[in-house]
């Protein structure tokens, strides 16, 4: 019998649904990397820092001043000057004065100031927030502790009052990558396999059908033998047929066409 040969072309729905599959797995993949590059290496060092009970020592104003940049549109920048406020507090996980920084982002924008204001173009308005955050600690924490977080292996002398990540990020970072890797293999997987059905059931059709055509003609030889005996047995049971000639009586009438027809 010969082989069956079927075709495993994919249709042009198949063909944009495999595509949609692959792209979800390479966005899933390239965002896993950069999430993971620009945020969650980040927030695994920021939940490394331990909380810790701090209270106010001190609070001083270095008469250094520090430059900040401001924008004022797409194509203005600047840069105005701010005050340094230095906020010293005794943690009880070390047990020692360390520097406190509002958050990780400042800590590493300006390492010797507690607290960067938001940059605007007037001077005399970063040195307003500022000593806002300086009378905030004098009436609100000085008198009484408050929870920071403690690094002893990275900055043993600085301690964050916020932590700008949390695990929420980890839990952003890994899931969105993870369903949109997750939903593009599906999607491959579900085509290819409806595609291996379709070609499989095409091959039931194409054998059945050609074994259907393979019966036939060894129906009709059979038929034949049969019609032939039965003409032979016909033949043999009637004399008149089994003559080679039929005999005409001695004393026939010829009957003419026309009283025939009457």
């Amino acid at each position: 019998m010969a082989k069956i040969r079927v075709s495993y072309e994919y249709s042009e729905a198949e063909d944009k649904s495999i595509r949609l599959g692959l792209f979800l797995i390479a966005s899933g993949i390239l965002s896993l990397f950069i999430l993971g590059f620009c945020w969650l290496s980040p927030t695994l060092q920021t939940l490394q820092s331990k909380p810790a009970n701090c209270t106010v020592v001190s609070m001083l104003h270095p008469e250094e001043m520090f430059e900040c940049v401001f924008t004022c549109g797409a194509d203005c920048k600047g840069t105005s000057l701010y005050p340094c406020l230095q906020i010293f507090v005794n943690n009880s996980e070390s047990n020692s004065v360390a520097l406190l920084h509002f958050n990780e982002q400042q800590l590493v924008l300006n390492p010797k100031c507690s607290y960067v204001p938001p940059c605007e173009r007037d001077n005399q308005k970063n040195k307003d927030s500022v000593l806002w955050w300086e009378d905030y600690f004098t009436k609100e924490v000085s008198n009484e502790s408050f929870t920071c977080f403690f690094n002893q292996q990275r900055r043993p002398d600085d301690v964050l009052w916020r932590r700008s990540q949390d695990t929420s990020v980890l839990l952003h970072c890994v899931l969105w990558p993870m369903v949109s890797f997750l939903l593009g293999t599906l999607i491959v997987l579900l085509t290819v396999c409806a595609r291996s059905l379709a070609a499989r059931a095409e091959a039931l059709q194409k054998r059945k059908c050609s074994y259907e055509v393979c019966q036939d003609p060894l129906a009709v030889p059979s038929d034949r033998r049969g019609n032939k005996a039965r003409d032979r047995l016909s033949r043999n049971s009637d004399p008149d047929l089994s003559s080679p000639s039929r005999t005409v009586p001695l004393f026939a009438v010829p009957v003419r066409r026309r009283d025939r027809e009457h």
